[in-house]
């Protein structure tokens, strides 16, 4: 494959943040608007350009993202390419000093929400395609582009859908694209997650009849998760975060008058390789024990996991860490691979042996808060190190 027959640096940035300044005025808050309008503006462009795509639906019949699908000449692997164009709600609009769907461009920066997280990635990822496409039938393996929503909701309903579509060849490895230029995030820790329900016996508030309610257990269940002990880093198997657990909600009771009978808390629990999601689980019932012990109810604590992930880390050595360190180091760049405090959809990959990057984007400000706006002076280094690290992959 001729690596210069591409368009020039300028046109290509400009075309990127023409496509990503569209996709930034179509609203996709996850969970508050329709995801049409945003994946219309992609279905749009990958048919003019040719680009081989197909939706991707959920149960329902909702279409939870679009999938690109660049096969190659030669026999190989395939490797994914993900950006995801739903995103976090506005928040408070009155406090942004520009629209959140602005997508105009003010000093060097791309405003509005989805500019860092991960419209700009989106755009990017579909020029890549493009750029390789007439010279598909000199590459090994395949390469897919992941375009999907229902990201921002924790659901990752376009991944899961990917991950079990019966006609998607399983990749090799995913790079999901994630702002930041000093880091590639090559791990994370996991999560155990559960919903737990603190009964008691229902009261009035004036009653001479002393009642321990709900949210006074519900209390006690809270300093008992707090107090509880847990390992710290482990230099060991050089895994450099401790397990955290956080209680994240709290909901019981209505009025004055009235104690409630029940109170429901959400249990955050991130796991490492030491401490994985059944020590987590251990941890919360053995909390959950003590208070049924300490303070009886009629009817005893229950719990509801919800969610469970493993904790992930690839090596520097290993791909698609490798190729994405070592392309952006031939750029001229020092990007230090990183092990991430929250969770994202690399621990979901992990959980399904596929191993993933996270993050390598441009610089930004306020993601998920106010004022999101991505960095394009750097736009033009950050795709060439990720076509150079595509290329590499599909040269077998």
């Amino acid at each position: 494959m001729d690596r210069d027959s591409q368009p020039s640096a300028e046109s290509r940035t400009a075309s990127v943040v023409e496509l990503a300044q569209k996709l930034i005025r179509r609203p996709s808050r996850a969970g508050v608007d329709d995801y049409g309008p945003v994946l219309g503006v992609l279905e749009d462009w990958l048919t003019a350009h040719r680009l081989p795509h197909r939706r991707l639906r959920d149960d329902a019949g909702s279409v939870v993202g679009l999938l690109v699908e660049l096969a190659g000449g030669r026999p190989g692997p395939w490797w994914t390419l993900d950006a995801c164009v739903d995103t976090a709600p506005y928040g408070d609009e009155s406090a942004w000093s520009f629209p959140p769907d602005s997508g105009d461009i003010v000093d060097g920066w791309l405003l509005g929400r989805g500019s860092a997280d991960s419209k700009l990635a989106a755009a990017l990822f579909c020029h890549i395609a493009a750029d390789l496409a007439p010279h598909a039938e000199t590459l090994c393996g395949g390469l897919a582009v992941l375009l999907d929503v229902d990201e921002h909701t924790g659901g990752f309903g376009g991944a899961r859908v990917y991950l079990a579509d019966p006609h998607t060849t399983r990749p090799a490895g995913v790079m999901i694209g994630y702002p930041g230029m000093d880091e590639v995030v090559v791990g994370g820790r996991g999560l155990w997650r559960a919903t737990i329900s603190v009964h008691a016996p229902a009261g009035h508030s004036g009653s001479r009849k002393s009642v321990v309610g709900a949210i006074s257990r519900a209390a006690h269940l809270v300093r008992l998760l707090d107090e509880a002990q847990l390992p710290g880093t482990e230099t060991d198997s050089g895994f450099p975060l401790p397990p955290k657990l956080s209680v994240t909600a709290f909901h019981s009771g209505q009025g004055f008058s009235v104690t409630p009978d029940r109170a429901d808390l959400n249990v955050d629990v991130r796991t490492t390789p030491g401490f994985d999601t059944q020590d987590a689980e251990t941890l919360v019932r053995a909390a959950v024990a003590r208070l049924d012990a300490e303070l009886p109810a009629p009817v005893p604590t229950e719990i509801t996991p919800v969610a469970s992930w493993p904790p992930f880390r690839l090596t520097e050595n290993e791909q698609p860490a490798a190729v994405l360190l070592n392309a952006a180091a031939e750029a001229g760049l020092t990007v230090r691979a990183k092990i991430a405090g929250p969770s994202n959809i690399g621990n979901l990959l992990a959980g399904e042996g596929i191993p993933a990057t996270a993050g390598f984007g441009v610089p930004y400000q306020g993601l998920h808060g106010t004022d999101e706006r991505a960095c394009l002076a750097e736009l033009p280094t950050v795709y060439a190190v990720y076509r150079q690290a595509v290329l590499n992959l599909l040269d077998g």
